[in-house]
């Protein structure tokens, strides 16, 4: 095997993971990732932590075209957006239903 062969087996897959780390480590931010975890990530698990940060990245990708407080405080994601509200209420609502009223003793009881 000549010298060309084994520099291109051993170094080239080498400088592609460390070029893909170095794309983590600057883009992390950007999104507003850690990027000390991401970079190590991706710096010890070679290919699989790339995909994964890319994976990860493209949920907090943000939709240019919709406002991210459009319904409220919190993004209500788009599987979500059709379910319908709980009705409020329950133990601290002040209302009692009438077999948690109350036992013989005096005392009330909650399950």
């Amino acid at each position: 095997m000549d010298l060309a062969t084994i520099f291109m087996i051993s170094w080239f897959p080498l400088l592609v993971h460390l070029l893909a780390t170095g794309y983590v480590a600057i883009d992390a931010p950007k999104y507003g990732m850690n990027r000390q975890f991401w970079t190590v990530t991706a710096l010890l698990v070679p290919f699989f932590g790339l995909f994964a940060y890319l994976f990860e990245r493209g949920e907090r990708t943000p939709d240019p075209d919709r406002s991210m407080f459009e319904d409220g405080v919190f993004e209500i994601h788009e599987s979500r957006a059709d379910d319908t509200r709980l009705a409020s209420g329950g133990p601290d609502d002040g209302t009692e239903h009438a077999e948690d009223a109350g036992s013989d003793d005096g005392t009330s009881r909650r399950e």
